[in-house]
């Protein structure tokens, strides 16, 4: 974010968390909002943390000298920057070889010839970084590095600028290839103040329980009276009737004939 519209951002943070709690902590500054919101703010390079909002504030304004180093495999921009205005640059490129196919002997050459274009385009990278900042090293704040940084480390490593790599911040700034419209962005990005946002948990709601619902009374009218069935009596018997031992008009009972008949074979 940049530094003239923290002021802005932290009012907005105080009104959606509540009451705010400033804990310093090198090198940053902790915001704790009453609601368990926190904002962890990072300086730009070359400014103080401070140790309130007011401190802080006044610092991340303060226009500073930052020198930029930009450098992809063939390409480098180098500038000066003062406050949010880039003042001196310098952008060059040089022809490097891409990885070939091919293999056996002509992999070796390709291997050597791109080798050797690398290690020319380092040397180049490393002049233009001479000439542009090692004359301002003396009164830069710090020296912000972006793109790739083995070819950064690589142009650090030239002994001349050992006074540009004194300086180098942390920050490492993702870019493209190095073009001029890219370190006019890298300008803004380096001195931007990060802020790290933690949001509350947000709290589980527990078990509802259900309302008690009253039962509607229920008005029941006069019952009819229904028929009522006679209970079974006992069942008599005729003299017609056929017994246990008494044959019917048929033939014998169920237990057999009665006495005096015979059963013929």
């Amino acid at each position: 974010m940049d530094p003239e519209r923290l002021e802005r951002w932290l009012d907005g943070f105080v009104e959606r968390h509540g009451s705010i709690a400033v804990n310093p902590t090198e090198p940053t500054l902790l915001v704790a909002a009453y609601d368990g919101a926190v904002a962890e703010l990072h300086p730009p390079p070359g400014s103080p943390p401070g140790h309130d909002i007011a401190s802080f504030l006044s610092a991340v304004t303060v226009p500073r000298q930052l020198g930029l180093l930009l450098a992809r495999r063939g390409g480098v921009a180098v500038g000066l920057a003062e406050g949010p205005r880039l003042v001196a640059s310098k952008v060059d490129s040089h022809y490097v070889q891409g990885r070939t196919a091919a293999g056996g002997w002509s992999q070796r050459r390709f291997a050597r010839r791109r080798e050797n274009q690398a290690r020319a385009a380092t040397a180049h990278a490393a002049d233009t970084a001479v000439r542009v900042l090692v004359p301002a090293a003396g009164r830069l704040a710090a020296v912000v590095a972006g793109g790739d940084r083995r070819t950064v480390d690589a142009i650090l490593a030239d002994r001349r600028l050992a006074p540009v790599a004194t300086r180098l911040s942390e920050r490492f700034l993702d870019v493209p290839e190095p073009r001029h419209a890219v370190l006019v962005e890298a300008v803004r990005m380096a001195r931007a103040v990060r802020i790290r946002l933690i949001e509350p948990e947000p709290t589980e709601p527990g078990p509802v329980e259900p309302e008690p619902v009253e039962p509607e009374p229920v008005e029941l009218g006069p019952v009819e009276p229904g028929p009522v069935e006679p209970e079974p009596g006992p069942v008599e018997r005729g003299p017609n009737r056929p017994g246990p031992n008494r044959p019917g008009p048929n033939g014998p009972g169920p237990d057999g004939p009665g006495p005096g008949v015979l059963r013929s074979a």
